[in-house]
């Protein structure tokens, strides 16, 4: 029997060229994620309840990339973690959130607080402006039981815009008038909108933020293929989703075609990511049932043991390598999910021919990554888990209410660990693309296609491996 060699990213550097730079900043990261969704940065956050809710998906999304939402929750709570993304940054928000003037202070502050808002449009049953409640009125207002009406600045002391407001009228409104919302109003004085100063400000901090055609930070989140995966679609669809990842262990499988056909029927209208898949072959027939990406990594991930418990998967270079030969005919950009622990790990991947990559582990424990905060000693932890864990398995079967399922035949294939808490993510993206932009300069590649056209890896050995990262020396950082 003959026994090819397969190859992941340590196995593996790329030999530099000759380059024309003169800084690194030459080289742009625009690359695909899907057939019809760029990225302004390649990465994107796995859809793991231990790295991707909203929060997670706003930053990544601000950054130039996107995050994947994780589906181990109820459609409504998944739904609601949709709206919160796009509701996060808009140039206009089309459906304002408003209370009514004669609710309580009380009740106002509540559902501000619910619903993430600092502020809100004072409008009765016709949807007429009346007033607004600002962060400044929750903050000097005394006594609860007030009525809004009470408190509000009402309609004839506002400054108000109209639906044609451009984004430079806008700013010419907030530094002139000190404002925090510019609402916009018809003729007849109904709302039609609202202008924020953060939205102003999240625009101008964040140039590279991957917006979709109405001004709102892309979101994309995951389903299965079992159980309420068709109506779970269908509402992620309706709340704004842009893209929908069908995410399964092994994706190279009769449940993965089969999921992939229905969703097509139920929610045409949005771009497909199936995975997770390994090979040349699994890439030719996903491609061929017309999903719009490819997931690829069996077994790489940190936390993830695959290829332990049921000895199948593929090493991650050469995974990605077979599957986007296949795929790059059919124009179907790959997504590298897995294995990477640093930057490099990131320019062979893409060099390899991937268009992006999934990170899991890597963004856990960040700020914005869901969960507490632990305290261990002088130190702080946040908790991971992969999506196979046991815990997870067991969580889904809550869900899902499936009481007739006996957790004691579950067979894990990831488990639960304590990652450090590494603070802001947007620190780690700034060191990947930073890492990745210097990838490129030294093989000479102003683009992604540029580099997967100029990258030439070689294998290396153990001394070769151990002679790349740091050594004899004892470092104090």
């Amino acid at each position: 029997m003959h026994i090819p060699l397969a190859l992941t990213y340590d196995d593996v550097l790329i030999v530099p060229r000759r380059s024309s730079f003169s800084s690194r900043d030459e080289a742009t990261t625009k690359t695909r994620l899907s057939r019809h969704i760029n990225l302004n940065v390649p990465i994107v956050s796995a859809n793991m309840d231990s790295v991707t809710g909203s929060d997670m998906a706003i930053a990544m999304a601000r950054l130039g990339g996107i995050g994947i939402l994780h589906r181990f929750n109820s459609i409504e709570e998944n739904v609601e973690e949709v709206k919160r993304v796009k509701r996060a940054q808009n140039l206009i928000v089309s459906d304002p959130y408003t209370v009514d003037p004669t609710s309580t202070v009380s009740q106002a502050k509540e559902f501000a607080s619910e619903t993430g808002v600092s502020g809100l449009l004072v409008a009765n049953g016709d949807n007429k402006l009346r007033g607004v409640l600002s962060r400044r009125d929750f903050l000097f207002a005394t006594d609860m039981n007030q009525r809004v009406e009470e408190i509000m600045t009402p309609r004839e002391k506002l400054i108000v815009g109209n639906a044609y407001t451009t984004f430079e009228e806008a700013k010419k409104i907030f530094a002139e008038f000190k404002v925090e919302k510019l609402p916009l109003v018809d003729d007849e004085n109904h709302i039609v909108g609202l202008i924020t100063s953060d939205d102003i400000k999240h625009i101008i901090n964040y140039p590279l933020s991957n917006r979709d055609s109405e001004g709102r930070l892309i979101v994309g989140a995951c389903v299965g293929v079992h159980g309420d995966y068709l109506e779970r679609a269908q509402e992620l669809v309706k709340a704004g989703v842009d893209v929908l990842v069908i995410d399964i262990a092994h994706g190279h499988s009769d449940l993965m075609f089969n999921a992939v056909a229905k969703l097509r029927e139920v929610v045409p209208e949005v771009d497909l990511i199936a995975g997770n898949i390994a090979t040349a072959r699994a890439a030719e027939e996903l491609c061929e049932a017309g999903v719009d990406a490819v997931k690829v990594g069996v077994g790489p991930g940190s936390i993830c043991i695959t290829r332990i418990v049921t000895g199948c998967g593929m090493p991650q270079l050469t995974a990605v390598m077979e599957a986007a030969n296949v795929a790059k005919r059919y124009g179907v950009p790959v997504i590298a999910d897995g294995g990477i622990k640093k930057s490099g790990d990131m320019v062979k991947a893409l060099g390899a021919g991937a268009d992006s990559i999934m990170l899991g582990s890597m963004l856990a424990g960040t700020e914005e990554s869901p969960g507490v905060i632990m305290n261990k000693g002088d130190k702080k932890f946040k908790i991971s888990r992969g999506s196979a864990s046991f815990t997870q398995a067991n969580d889904r079967r809550k869900i899902n209410q499936e009481k007739k399922k006996n957790m004691s035949e579950v067979v894990p294939e990831g488990v639960e660990s304590i990652v450090p808490f590494k603070g802001d993510v947007g620190s780690i993206i700034h060191q990947m693309v930073g890492g990745l932009k210097s990838g490129m300069s030294y093989t000479n590649s102003h683009t992604i296609a540029e580099l997967q056209k100029n990258v030439e890896f070689v294998r290396i050995s153990g001394a070769g491996l151990q002679e790349s990262g740091v050594h004899d020396v004892t470092a104090i950082t």
